[in-house]
């Protein structure tokens, strides 16, 4: 959420940095609700300061042994229509919080004009493409051919955009996870964290996932609204959630591996082959909390972190800057990290490291305490996948396939694999 202050103050700067998003603001709406606001608190205020003008009058009047029962009527009167106007006031507040909780964060100033992913802005590249002298096989070829990999299945027990892995695939997943979490705990300094797969409705609210991407979410149950995480990004950075830090303890660092779960709704028929867009999958998400004059250096850095990853792996992948129309709903800045798919002939992408800034921050009452001020500030978050896993397993495959469609073993996951090196 956009701090208050800022439409208050300068309402053509925010104006003006939604058209970057192509984000249909209304100036003039904002105005109306607001000068109502401003007029129904006054008389609320007035109102109030009344009813103890009157009570205290009332008091002097009962010392004196006066008869108070005319002043008690108009003290009354008085309290039936402050109790109107703070139901008004609430009434009108709900509705500012509507808008509010409706309107897109900031952009940074360094993110690329552009409506779509067209005008994303390639950063850099780091990997050789293989070069292979047989056609190149996709995933689910692949994993078809090697009995791995089941969407039929996976429709069976539940529908489609499921699938079930078996045997050495599922084992090579789990590896690509362990690698994950141990390069992440061991070499970059993160804590690993588990949490639940469910959420309150005050949970994804507070990262932005609600009201706007409700449709988007798989909804348990009704009392108490709970809904299946879409990415562990909810549940990690709802750790701070009314919380105030002591400036010693950040920046805090979490790495969290989970399922996750997202209906997809705005992807009707796109990537209905394979395992590119399901309705669960696995993550292994990063998340930083921090001071707002390091957050912009702590994305580079997380960034990295998840890069890193796709090195370590030999997968060739390229750094993109998201676009203004490209870059989601809570973020001030994003890099995708794209990798390489054979089968597909394309780079597909495999990571989202995003800045919030304090934009999530607000919505969660995370704050830390600046010890130059002694007061508390709100925090930045930050998160970024480090990585798919689910993705990571369909890049290893079709990267390492060889002519009869056996599997090589990346030598980052030969640990993990218990003597195993080739699938197939």
């Amino acid at each position: 959420m956009l701090d208050p202050r800022l439409f208050r103050t300068d309402l053509d700067f925010v104006k003006g940095q939604l058209e970057r998003r192509s984000f249909d603001f209304n100036p003039d709406a904002y105005l109306e609700l607001e000068a109502k606001r401003k007029q129904v608190q006054v008389k609320t205020q007035e109102l109030q300061n009344e009813r103890n003008s009157r009570s205290k009058a009332i008091g002097q009047a009962k010392a004196k042994g006066e008869d108070v029962q005319p002043l008690l009527d108009q003290v009354q009167h008085l309290g039936d229509e402050l109790k109107a106007a703070e139901a008004a006031l609430a009434e009108i507040q709900v509705d500012m919080e509507a808008l509010m909780e409706s309107i897109p964060n900031i952009l940074d100033e360094s993110v690329p004009a552009g409506k779509s992913e067209e005008f994303n802005l390639e950063i850099s590249r780091w990997g050789e493409q293989p070069v292979f002298d047989f056609e190149a096989k996709d995933h689910v070829d692949l994993g078809t051919k090697l009995q791995g990999i089941d969407f039929e299945l996976g429709v069976k027990i539940a529908s489609s955009r499921f699938v079930v892995l078996n045997g050495p695939l599922a084992r090579l997943q789990r590896a690509i996870i362990q690698l994950m979490l141990d390069t992440h705990t061991d070499e970059h300094g993160y804590s690993e964290t588990y949490v639940p797969y469910l959420a309150n409705a005050e949970s994804l609210r507070g990262t932005g996932q609600l009201p706007k991407f409700a449709a988007d979410l798989f909804k348990a149950s009704d009392d108490p609204a709970l809904y299946l995480i879409p990415t562990a990004e909810v549940p990690v950075t709802n750790i701070v959630r009314d919380v105030i830090v002591e400036a010693k303890e950040l920046p805090l660092k979490f790495v969290c591996h989970s399922p996750c779960f997202r209906s997809e709704a705005g992807a009707y028929g796109r990537d209905v082959r394979g395992m590119i867009r399901q309705h669960q999958f696995e993550k292994v998400e990063l998340v930083q909390i921090v001071k707002p004059e390091e957050s912009a250096a702590a994305h580079e850095t997380l960034t990295a972190h998840a890069e890193n990853i796709l090195k370590k792996l030999d997968l060739p992948y390229r750094k993109m800057l998201l676009c203004a129309g490209d870059t989601g709903f809570s973020s001030a800045k994003t890099y995708d990290l794209e990798v390489w798919l054979p089968g597909q002939g394309a780079y597909r992408e495999i990571s989202s490291c995003s800045n919030f800034k304090d934009f999530q921050a607000r919505r969660l009452q995370a704050r830390w305490r600046n010890p130059e001020t002694g007061k508390p500030e709100l925090l930045h978050t930050l998160n970024g996948s480090g990585l798919a896993a689910g993705r990571t397993l369909i890049a290893v495959m079709e990267n390492y396939q060889d002519a009869e469609g056996r599997i090589r073993i990346p030598d980052a996951l030969l640990p993990y694999m218990g003597g195993l090196t080739v699938i197939g």
